[in-house]
Parts: C-alpha cells; structure tokens; sequence
C-alpha cells in the first residue's frame, strides 16, 4: 500500500520520534524544513496553554518556509498522545491539536476510538506504537491508520521482539501505514527498514545528539560516547520497561546491573516513578543504536548524513545484485 498523500513532502522515509521533555519547536521545525517528519509529545507543552503557542510557532515557520521554498516544501510534523489514564489532560490536548488540524498524531500508552475519531473529523491521520502483534491488532480495530512496531533496542518504553519478527507477523494482516523502530541510527538502516517492508523509519535517539534539542550537554555527549553495550533495559524507572544510558543511572546513585523491579502502578510520566531520580530528566532514555552517532550536529546535518548514507547503500545493493 502506498503512503498517504500527507507523506509526499519526504525527503526520506523517517519520522524523528517524539522525544519527551527533548523535542520542542525548533527541532521539529528543522526535521520539517529538512524533509522528514519532526515531532513532539503534547506533554511536552506545559503549562497545556503552551501547546497552543507550539503549534502556532510550528504551523506559521512551515507556512512560511513553504512560501519561500515552493520546490523543497517542509513535510508534515507530528503531536505524540499519551493515552494512557495517567494523562489528565489528553482531552484539553486533543483539543487544542484540532484547532490546528495537526496532520498526525501519534498515540501510544493505549488506543481509544474516539481519539481516532477526533483527528479523522479533522482531517489528521493516526500512528499508534505497538510493542507486539496482539496489540497492534487492536490498535487497528480501534481505527488507527498506521502502525509504528517499536522492536528491541529501542530507545525509552521498548519492546523485546525483534523487528525483523515484528514486520513478519504485522504484513501478514496489515497493508497499511507502517513506521519501524528500533536501533536505527544509519541511512542503511532506514533502507533495510524498507526491505522488511515498513515504509517508514522512526529515528529517536540519534537526534537527542542535535543543537537543536532540548537535553543537556551530558546527555548529548552520552550519546555520542556511548554504545549499544551502555543500553540498560529497566521497568524501574516508569513502571513501563524501557532503555536508558548506564552512565546516568549511575550518575543517580545507582548499580545499572542490579535495579529492582518497577511498579507500574506508580507511572507518572517525568516525575520520578520508582526513584528519586527523574525519568527522562536524570535517567536519559537511549536506544542501541547509538554507536552510530560520533557528534553533535545540527537536525539538518543530520538528515544530510542519513540521506547520504541511505543513497550509498542503495547504490551498494543494486551493484551486488547488477554484478
């Protein structure tokens, strides 16, 4: 099945994932201008009367750099809902985001129907993050438009599966719209999401390390330093089981190696969960892909380095298989 007609502005077939408390308006609005979907948590907004304030900022520089750059238009950004019940202000959000007709939404933490209902009436599609099949079925019967398979390795709330069993199980019933995740960090990796048949690559971790941005130097230099082999997978944290840099949780008292069980009974999403230390503030959420990333550019620097990466493994696979 082919792409909506919303995605015909990509430069490359990647949506930069909602980062919370990191993504805010000038990283989405450069991963626009620079041709792949930029996106933020709602939650990220706070007091809830900002989101107003992005969405405007972000509708009104896209406009305007689609008026200047009529053969380069930006492609469409998105808004992350947090379904589930601990958010108490999904409605007053949901709102709020159709005023502006955000054009996708992505939800995670649940799928509700009348969410889907709400952003279709405004003419939006939805991508709901799935963690197995059982639950992206559902997620499809509650009329979501797309999937995004979050696999192992991923970085924050992950999965176990890997993505290669992720893709396989999902395209034997689904055609439509589907987002990858999990460890991407390359150009190559984006082309072999193609290949196992998503349509699409959701890169989270790799633009942490961007000026534009909303972590801290530590965090950004942890990425860049860091390996695969520094992805701690913990429920401790949110409730929810997740990846995180080792460094950090170290940094906050603690042994990487040895954390006990979470709670998700105490999920509270940028308040501490189980810990004194903050969950995403102090303990940094991190995929394992991030080997990757040797420095801190600018969103455009990096979408430059994927393109080109992403054209050079074409060009390996047609003379593998030209002779």
């Amino acid at each position: 099945m082919s792409l909506p007609a919303i995605f015909d502005t990509l430069r490359l077939p990647v949506i930069g994932s909602p980062l919370f408390i990191i993504s805010g308006p000038e990283l989405v609005i450069a991963q626009c201008k620079a041709g792949i979907v930029g996106s933020f948590p709602a939650l990220n907004a706070r007091p809830q009367a900002q989101l107003d304030e992005w969405l405007h900022q972000i509708t009104e520089e896209l406009a305007a750099h689609n008026r200047d750059n009529p053969d380069s238009p930006a492609a469409p950004y998105a808004v992350n809902q947090i379904v589930h019940k601990s958010n108490n202000r999904l409605e007053e959000d949901i709102a709020t985001c159709a005023k502006w007709q955000v054009p996708v939404t992505i939800t995670s933490l649940g799928a509700r129907v009348e969410l889907n209902d709400a952003v279709h009436a405004w003419g939006g599609i939805t991508l709901h993050d799935v963690i197995n099949d059982r639950f992206a079925r559902k997620a499809v019967e509650k009329g979501a438009d797309g999937l995004i398979p979050v696999g192992a390795g991923a970085g924050g709330h992950a999965g176990v599966t890997s993505p290669f069993a992720l893709m396989q199980e999902i395209r034997e019933w689904f055609d439509g719209p589907v987002a990858l995740s999990g460890s991407i960090g390359t150009g190559a990796s984006v082309l072999g999401c193609q290949a196992m048949g998503a349509d699409l690559a959701y890169i989270g971790s790799a633009f942490i390390a961007t000026k534009e941005a909303r972590a801290s130097d530590g965090y950004k230099d942890g990425i860049v330093d860091g390996q695969a082999s520094d992805i701690v997978y913990s429920d401790l944290f949110t409730g929810v089981s997740g990846n995180y840099l080792a460094p950090s949780i170290r940094a906050a008292g603690m042994d990487p190696d040895n954390l006990p069980k979470g709670d998700i009974s105490t999920m509270n999403f940028g308040s501490g969960g189980n810990t004194d230390a903050k969950a995403w503030k102090d303990i940094w959420g991190c995929g394992q892909g991030i080997g990757a990333v040797k420095d801190v550019l600018s969103a455009g620097e990096m979408v430059d380095r994927l393109e080109a990466e992403y054209r050079a493994a074409k060009e390996r696979l047609d003379l593998c298989y030209t002779g």
